[in-house]
């Protein structure tokens, strides 16, 4: 029996409040900067409560875009941004699941010897390889497409050794009794071990989606027409050395770009802490 203790439940909340407002600052100042003009944002001190310029800011990114390098509409490239994350997670979880059930329940020569060898790519993510991977992508012409951003970001060994870890904690009885009743592998893979994955599904998919979400170097590289642009290039293009910046428009723009990764969190977050515990056991 834990013995509760007020001194150590008043710190233990002390801590996490601290921990909240660290986290929350930054966010607040953003909102408020983002419902200001330039002039009130720049001078000394900076407001620290909302403005009247909140609607009129927000709506101009949606539609019209905002200053410096991009005029593209920020809700377009909250769509890019969108498709580019979805794409990912489903196929980076297709492919793990894929990947783990052939580890688990088939037989084959060397299956040790591919497991690490999907492990070890964990030492090799995009950006140690990305001239050899961008090469083979503008040869085969996906320059500028949806299939040039995802297709080389879909391989996930981490996603692997996770589904392959969690396979092997299902009884092999249910296996055995799947190919008694006359079951295919994959009727067996379908009706078996998918609906018992769902949780550990759900918990990638968030994590999948956001580092989607937030994928900047490749995208920078492989996309050079503005249809294609995601978020977080728009951010970075909205910043122009050449022009002065519209920082009410930027940080705008960086508040509705945290919409989408937060919805699909709190959307998913009983799935989500359920399957890391799953997983951990």
């Amino acid at each position: 029996m834990v013995e509760r203790k007020p001194l150590l439940d008043w710190l233990s909340h002390g801590i996490l409040i601290v921990g909240v407002l660290v986290v929350a600052l930054p966010i607040w100042i953003a909102f408020v900067g983002s419902t200001h003009t330039l002039d009130a944002i720049i001078a000394s001190p900076m407001p620290i409560w909302p403005g009247a310029e909140l609607w009129a800011n927000y709506g101009q990114v949606l539609t019209s875009g905002g200053t410096g390098g991009t005029r593209a509409p920020v809700l377009r490239m909250l769509g890019v941004s969108f498709v580019i994350a979805s794409l990912i997670a489903v196929g980076k979880i297709i492919l793990a699941l894929i990947s783990a059930f052939a580890l688990v329940y088939f037989r084959f020569r060397f299956k040790q010897m591919v497991f690490w060898l999907i492990f070890i790519t964990l030492m090799l993510p995009v950006e140690v390889r990305i001239s050899p991977t961008y090469q083979i992508v503008s040869n085969l012409g996906m320059l500028n497409s949806y299939a040039g951003l995802t297709l080389p970001l879909l391989a996930s060994a981490t996603a692997t050794f996770l589904f392959r870890q969690f396979f092997m904690t299902i009884p092999d009885e249910l296996a055995e009794a799947s190919r008694m009743d006359g079951a295919s592998p994959m009727r067996f893979f379908w009706d078996v071990l998918l609906p018992l994955s769902k949780t550990n599904i759900a918990a990638l998919f968030v994590i999948m989606f956001i580092y989607g979400w937030n994928q900047y170097l490749w995208p920078l590289l492989v996309s050079t027409e503005e249809k294609y642009y995601p978020i977080v290039i728009g951010i970075k293009q909205m910043i122009s050395a050449e022009s002065q910046v519209e920082w009410p428009l930027v940080m705008a723009t960086a508040m509705l770009a945290l919409i989408p990764p937060v919805l699909v969190v709190i959307g998913m977050q009983r799935w989500f802490v359920k399957g890391l515990v799953d997983a951990e056991k």
